[in-house]
């Protein structure tokens, strides 16, 4: 599954709308059932349906929802879905008309002040008045973590990145946060959860727990990994986490040589390096020849570099580096363009807007609706117009 690239055509456009919301229906979502009596919604809508009930008015109104910000468009299905299940008691979802753009859109890529629409809602305003709150905070948060994931992924010039933000937030937005993830083009999610909603199950390697509880013994730790992966996972790579003692190569090589020894060489598929923005590796300490050349805290390109070197004068050249630690695109960028030779990047709580805006990411992604059409004339505030979007397609339920 790959949203990363979506059709210009218009009738490629419609089969893959169609094609999207036969894989996820409505039960994917597990929605609240508290959400079609306005529970979760901002109280201003409950109270406006109430109103117009109360008056003996039900116009026919179009919604307009934008966002003011470039990036990717995701949670589309989960909004469709969103408005098919959870109308008010006695309105038919069939009624309403939606034009929609599709998950995995770039929006807004005429500039940040083009709030191109990205979905229009005709219907009896009864119905969905109280579903505007859901649906924006859906479309915010999943186009939020898509958007920054699609950054990340772009910088990252086709090797994979792993999600990893699972442990940064409630655990209630995992498997939604893992989807968007997905959407922007991660390859694949730290749990089992962020990987639900698209069948996948989460990867990882071990967290320096697993080595703490083997008394700090990295070879320890990874020989029973290792073990533990032959006997009951047999399908998931043997990879070593390298910078529990901070010495990321001397630790890789331990590792490699007692994993060869037991197992014979190909089986440690890869290392990786997660050191503390606040440490410098030993190995680099030692190294006259790096020092005063750049920041050398963290994972930074002398320490790959020189740990490549040394896996491959012992011939392990099969066994892959994977970093992960403070990686934004200004960092991934710097490091593709230096070549520095990674495997993959695990990259976590920036995804999800926990940065300060900085290094290309984003820190929010927020959705405005407006009625601009009532009984099929023209009515909205002032700067708030309906806007035709050719690259809208019509739902089809």
């Amino acid at each position: 599954m790959s949203f990363t690239t979506t059709p210009s055509a218009a009738a490629d456009r419609s089969q893959s709308l169609q094609d999207g919301l036969r894989q996820f229906g409505a039960e994917v979502f597990q929605f609240d059932p508290r959400i079609a009596g306005g529970w979760l919604s901002d109280r201003y809508f409950v109270r406006t349906a109430n109103t117009l009930r109360h008056a003996g008015r039900d116009p026919v109104i179009t919604m307009q929802v934008f966002a003011k910000r470039k990036g990717v468009l995701a949670g589309v299905y989960e909004a469709l879905r969103l408005l098919q299940t959870q109308l008010a008691p006695g309105y038919d979802f069939n009624e309403l008309e939606i034009d929609t753009l599709l998950e995995g859109d770039e929006i807004n890529q005429g500039g940040e002040d083009d709030w191109e629409p990205v979905m229009h809602v005709t219907g009896r305003y009864g119905g969905f008045a109280h579903l505007e709150t859901p649906l924006l905070g859906v479309l915010a948060r999943r186009s939020l973590v898509a958007s920054n994931t699609r950054r990340v992924v772009s910088a990252a010039g086709g090797k994979p990145i792993i999600f990893m933000a699972p442990r940064h937030d409630d655990w209630r937005v995992q498997t939604p946060d893992g989807y968007a993830a997905v959407v922007g083009g991660a390859e694949s999610v730290s749990s089992d959860a962020a990987g639900a909603w698209w069948g996948a199950q989460g990867v990882g390697t071990m967290p320096h727990a697993m080595i703490a509880a083997f008394g700090g013994d990295t070879v320890a730790a990874t020989l029973a990994f290792a073990r533990y992966l032959r006997d009951e996972e047999p399908q998931v790579q043997v990879m070593s986490l390298v910078d529990y003692q901070n010495d990321a190569i001397g630790t890789s090589l331990a590792v490699a040589r007692a994993v060869r020894e037991e197992f014979g060489d190909n089986v440690l598929t890869g290392v990786r390096v997660d050191t503390s923005e606040r440490l410098i590796d030993s190995s680099l300490i030692g190294d006259p020849e790096v020092w005063g050349r750049a920041k050398l805290t963290g994972v930074n390109a002398y320490l790959v570099h020189k740990l490549r070197a040394a896996l491959d004068a012992e011939g392990f050249g099969y066994v892959g580096i994977v970093v992960s630690g403070g990686f934004t695109p200004d960092k991934i960028n710097s490091f593709e363009k230096e070549g520095v030779p990674v495997s993959a990047y695990g990259v976590g709580s920036s995804l999800l807007g926990h940065s300060r805006g900085e290094s290309g990411l984003l820190t929010e992604f927020d959705f405005t609706a407006d009625l601009v059409k009532v009984d099929g004339k023209a009515e909205g505030k002032v700067g708030r117009t309906y806007r035709e979007n050719p690259r809208m397609v019509r739902v089809r339920w």
